[in-house]
């Protein structure tokens, strides 16, 4: 098996082969269920130059971890803390006025604790970010406040609404966009800061959107939103079977009895349920590995457990089933489980629950 690092390493050297841009890594909800740390020094190691993440605290986690890469944090989902920020050598990113108001009111003079910030406009996500019409009155309160000596501008960024469709034609808008608020930021004399738009599909398919620097979160992790590229899977789950009996035909099978087995088999029982991120809604074509054999999940995912239909064979307690992993074949993929459950890869590996045991080997 390849252990989560080799997986990160190689997904950011297909990230690198892409752009000549610098690559963020972007380590929100703890490394897309990976682990925050052991996500970014993989990254690290394998050549990103900074480190994406949601809030101040999370950033601060990384520090204490060692990690000296630049860091930027966004959505500050319990606000922003300038003297912690600054303490931490952590940019902020800011969305509004009010947002960047409050941050420079907040901030002291002293050079030390003066804050790092990269303006977020929106360029057509409407979820975030700056509106249009309100780009010059930000820029203008980013002039006064690092004129005061309390914050730095040196990023700028927004969002691709559908980079996911692997069409550079999709992006334009918010390429012009972006070109647009680079300007406008140079012609109030802050310089030349670093701007950044793309995340993981942008970055393998329409390298005008690339700018200066590139944020990679679910493909250091194997997930290519747009499709187009073929990433290393970087997660596994394992489960014992911890139950195992014989059954007639015409046994039901679960809550309400909705799979009725239709002749003489064995069903064994996988302690993971849905509160450990099995999706509860699943079509029938779900399965698991089990000694190189696809074997259907069949009945209703329970909270803590599923059931799997082995067939003529038995399969002993503590014979190890994979649910999903990066080997193809008979493994299923955390793709297939976002095929079999109607969603995206991101939500099935960020799902994984705490009960769930973490190891990088």
């Amino acid at each position: 098996m390849q252990t989560l690092p080799v997986a990160v390493t190689a997904n950011v050297a297909k990230i690198r082969a892409r752009t000549r841009s610098t690559i963020m890594a972007v380590v929100k909800a703890d490394g897309y269920g990976h682990g925050a740390v052991t996500v970014a020094k993989a990254a690290v190691a394998a050549g990103a130059g900074w480190l994406g993440t949601t809030s101040v605290a999370e950033a601060s986690a990384l520090r204490a971890a060692r990690l000296a890469a630049p860091i930027l944090t966004w959505l500050h989902p319990c606000g922003i803390d300038a003297g912690a920020a600054a303490a931490a050598r952590v940019d902020i990113a800011v969305g509004s006025v009010d947002e960047l108001g409050a941050l420079v009111a907040q901030a002291t003079s002293q050079a030390a604790s003066r804050v790092r910030v990269h303006l977020h406009v929106d360029t057509g996500m409407s979820r975030g970010g700056c509106p249009r019409g309100q780009w010059d009155e930000l820029i203008g309160l980013a002039r006064r406040g690092q004129q005061a000596g309390r914050v730095r501008v040196v990023g700028v960024m927004g969002h691709l609404p559908l980079a996911d469709r692997a069409d550079p034609a999709a992006n334009a808008p918010a390429v012009a966009a972006m070109h647009e608020a680079r300007q406008a930021v140079r012609a109030a004399g802050l310089g030349s800061p670093l701007v950044h738009l793309a995340a993981t599909s942008g970055t393998v398919t329409d390298p005008a959107t690339h700018f200066g620097m590139v944020r990679v979160g679910a493909g250091l992790v194997g997930i290519d939103p747009s499709g187009t590229v073929e990433m290393r899977g970087a997660s596994r789950l394992t489960a014992p079977i911890v139950h195992t009996t014989a059954a007639p035909a015409g046994t039901p099978v679960g809550y309400a009895g909705t799979y009725v087995t239709d002749r003489a088999t064995h069903l064994s029982v996988l302690p993971v349920g849905y509160a450990d991120g099995i999706p509860r809604e699943c079509s029938p074509q779900a399965g698991v590995e089990i000694r190189g054999r696809r074997l259907p999940v069949v009945g209703r995912v329970s909270m803590d457990q599923i059931v799997i239909d082995t067939g003529a064979e038995s399969f002993p307690a503590g014979t190890s089933a994979t649910v999903f992993g990066p080997d193809g074949g008979a493994t299923p993929t955390i793709q297939d489980w976002a095929r079999w459950a109607g969603t995206i890869p991101h939500t099935i590996v960020t799902g994984i629950g705490p009960r769930v045991k973490r190891s990088t080997a």
